[in-house]
């Protein structure tokens, strides 16, 4: 299929468009752990549940700490991966590290001690929205093809030496962390909350991911494919490939217009296929993960 090329305007609005997605996610996700997570002594998996452990039995500045432990990473990173991963992770580790100090200072109380926002004994809620706030502000990272350091690293790094899953690199990790609260605490609370919040964090992350890479796929069968393909041209970002068919019932030709369009413009389409050929059999289908000119970059 041949796609346009996507004008200079655009390409900058889609970079901005990632820029503050980035950001964004990461506000989010300090927020998580500052408002709801922390001050009520709830960890999960992750560098940053790692830090946050030691938060908890040494006041140690967590962002300092992800500040610290991310750099030596980096450095270690920069030769196998690549100035770009680097550079990309520098970039959000420092915006996690400065929010995540603005958080909590805004969090602090004239005690010294973090605010309960839902007040005490609120630490269900404070375990779902944390992990909510968590997972969005990972998600909307993600989605930009970012990383917010951590574990992520160290799986890139066993990843590409061992050929190791690294959704499985990062579940193991994330269950050592978790796992560790009984033997330092003994106590079985923030052990369940934390699996708790580890569980709905990666479920928002999933929802998040999986929905903004859902487009439509979109075969017609029409004796009018000119004015349904210069239509698409004309009035979406996309083009369209054109098939031969045979409609074997009949025997008679007839010609398959393939297209795949964003989910926002399914109405658009299916109004303007039914403007120029009522007559047209088409089908439409989810398609998840579309790269290439139009939609999404594949990012290195």
């Amino acid at each position: 299929m041949t796609m346009k090329p996507l004008p200079k305007k655009v390409r900058i609005w889609e970079f901005l468009q990632d820029f503050l997605s980035v950001n964004l996610g990461i506000a989010l996700y300090a927020l998580g752990w500052a408002a709801f997570l922390l001050p009520y002594h709830i960890t999960t998996g992750g560098m940053t549940g790692m830090f946050a452990i030691l938060f908890y039995l040494t006041k140690f500045p967590m962002a300092a700490a992800v500040l610290i432990a991310n750099a030596v990473l980096l450095i270690c990173a920069f030769k196998p991966l690549g100035w770009k991963f680097v550079g990309k992770t520098a970039y959000a580790a420092v915006a996690l590290s400065f929010f995540l100090e603005a958080g909590q200072q805004i969090m602090t109380g004239d005690d010294g001690q973090l605010i309960q926002l839902l007040g005490p004994g609120q630490d269900t809620m404070a375990c779902l929205l944390g992990a909510f706030f968590n997972g969005v502000g990972v998600g909307l990272v993600f989605i930009t093809g970012g990383s917010t350091g951590g574990w992520d690293i160290i799986a890139a790094l066993i990843n590409k030496k061992y050929n190791i899953s690294l959704g499985r690199i990062l579940l193991y990790l994330d269950f050592i962390v978790i796992g560790s609260c009984w033997p330092i605490f003994h106590d079985l609370r923030m052990v369940v909350f934390g699996y708790v919040t580890l569980a709905i964090y990666t479920y928002v992350i999933d929802m998040l991911i999986n929905s903004s890479r859902q487009d439509i796929q979109f075969i017609i069968f029409t004796r009018k494919h000119r004015e349904i393909c210069d239509r698409i041209i004309s009035d979406t970002v996309h083009s369209a490939t054109v098939l031969d068919g045979e409609g074997y019932y009949t025997h008679e030709d007839i010609k398959v217009v393939f297209a795949i369009v964003h989910k926002r413009e399914r109405i658009t389409i299916l109004r303007m296929i039914h403007e120029i050929d009522p007559a047209a059999f088409v089908s439409q289908s989810r398609a998840e993960g579309v790269y290439g000119n139009g939609f999404n970059a594949i990012k290195p």
